[in-house]
């Protein structure tokens, strides 16, 4: 069975957005779940996040930024191509709590991946401040989305060009030192996550953040994507892929991400050298 891709967008420089005829998966997905494609036989397997989905349909959303060999020869196919394969939904969906105040922190592609989440816990009752950053304003994707479905929404780019000149921690402490909160939310790169971790710390709130590792399988088997949460090796595809975030070696966890990085970029510099040597003949 292949996949088809039924709309490509360029939501922003190096940001794409995929719709997938998957109906299979439309069917069972929930918020904070994932797939894991691969584009040929040839390929490699990556996890991408669920975006969005729609049942009826039988279409799910996925949203990423070109970061290496696979995810640019992504970018580069069109409407109509297809996927030689597709699991999931994987992963642990959202818990979703009821009748609390929730901050949504969302960076980069991660505020993709709060959307439905936050889509969800309001349908639930609980009252939702999203706070949304970027490096610059051209980065910020899906502002309207998530503005849908908050009670509030900030934002922030680290050049000022749009909302709070900064990160969203600095909007976060300000909420965090003014209002009760009973949960933070936080997906985006490593970095502000654990930076969101830090500062919810002290004020003992709650803090969930999505972990998106060196994944291969996503059933458990190669140990790949294992993480150390509370001193014990979880895997995230199975285990995850949300963890306590006062729980994460964050450490560890990004020195894990770089396992990789020699081979990926021996991969990646063969494939742009293809792909000049196909332009240029």
């Amino acid at each position: 069975m292949t996949y088809t891709i039924l709309e490509r967008e360029e939501l922003a420089p190096e940001i794409y957005l995929l719709k997938l005829h998957a109906p299979e998966v439309a069917s069972k997905s929930k918020p904070g779940q994932f797939i894991i494609i691969r584009i040929d036989e040839n390929g490699e397997r990556i996890p991408l996040t669920i975006a969005d989905y729609n049942r009826d349909a039988g279409i799910i959303t996925v949203v990423f930024m070109e970061i290496g060999k696979t995810t640019k020869q992504l970018a580069v196919l069109k409407s109509g191509d297809s996927l030689s394969d597709l699991v999931g939904p994987l992963g642990n969906p959202a818990h979703v709590p009821k009748n609390s105040v929730v901050v949504f922190v969302g960076g980069g592609v991660g505020i993709t991946t709060v959307f439905p989440e936050a889509r969800e816990f309001k349908k639930a009752g609980n009252t939702i401040i999203s706070i949304i950053g970027a490096r610059s304003e051209n980065l910020l994707i899906w502002e309207d989305l998530v503005h849908s479905v908050s009670d509030k929404l900030y934002i922030t780019t680290d050049d000022g060009t749009k909302g709070h000149h900064g990160f969203v921690t600095d909007v976060l402490t300000n909420i965090l030192k003014e209002q009760g909160v009973d949960l933070v939310v936080a997906i985006g790169p490593v970095v502000m996550m654990r930076a969101v971790a830090d500062v919810t710390k002290p004020f003992g709130v709650k803090t969930i953040v999505s972990l998106n590792p060196v994944m291969v399988d996503g059933t458990g088997m190669c140990g790949s994507c294992r993480v150390v949460v509370g001193g014990e090796t979880r895997f995230t595809c199975v285990d995850g892929p949300e963890f306590d975030a006062h729980q994460v070696d964050f450490t560890l966890l990004m020195k894990r991400l770089t396992t990789y990085r020699d081979e990926e970029a021996v991969s990646l510099g063969k494939f742009m050298h293809e792909q000049d040597c196909d332009e240029k003949c």
